[in-house]
């Protein structure tokens, strides 16, 4: 149960005829997949209860609340940057990329905070704070729609590529992942700068 201080932001800046917008990723860490972004914008007359951090919510939990958010968000845009991104940029750089192309897709004018990110380019000002996602009511939000977009994803490439189980892990480091990784090499979703340390490891 969330108090008062979990909705603080938005209240504060209703009171002023004004919107907050939030923003979080899902997808930084694992071996294979895209990283995505979700920005939103929620209405501040009514919370949707339930919403959290998204990992600490179930699959079917997630499921249910981004149809919710997805439904009554006064706005929301998703960002995702590609495997090729990630191995050109480097993965805080590609991450940054998702946030900015997220957030870009508003267009209600709005008061950003952020998961903790920093360097973003955009054309406003924003804050960004450890946590967020556990503290700020639209950066929950925004972690519901990264996370379900981005596992929605995984489970169709796994149509693709069957072998590496995406359906189960949606890409990040499980023991069965690695080893399906080391019997059938990778595949073109994985990124072959985080495989290093599974190799050495051989």
């Amino acid at each position: 149960m969330h108090t008062s201080e979990f909705y603080k932001y938005e209240l504060q800046y209703a009171a002023q005829g004004q919107h907050v917008a939030g923003a979080d990723e899902a997808g930084r860490g694992p071996l294979a997949g895209p990283v995505v972004a979700a920005a939103v914008i929620m209405p501040s007359d009514s919370f949707i209860d339930g919403i959290d951090d998204s990992k600490k919510l179930t699959e079917k939990k997630r499921e249910k609340l981004y149809a919710k958010i997805t439904e009554q968000a006064v706005d929301y845009g998703v960002g995702i940057a590609t495997v090729e991104e990630i191995e050109k940029l480097h993965i805080l750089e590609a991450t940054r990329m998702a946030f900015s192309r997220a957030i870009t897709q508003l267009s209600a004018p709005f008061i950003l905070y952020t998961d903790y990110i920093t360097g973003l380019k955009l054309p406003m000002p924003y804050t960004a704070i450890v946590k967020g996602d556990a503290k700020v009511y639209s950066i929950a939000a925004a972690s519901i729609i990264a996370k379900v977009t981005r596992d929605r994803l995984m489970i169709a490439y796994a149509e693709q590529y069957p072998q590496y189980g995406f359906e189960k892990h949606k890409g990040y480091g499980t023991k069965a992942h690695q080893e399906a990784i080391l019997q059938y090499g990778p595949c073109p979703l994985h990124r072959q700068s985080f495989l290093r340390k599974l190799y050495e490891q051989k």
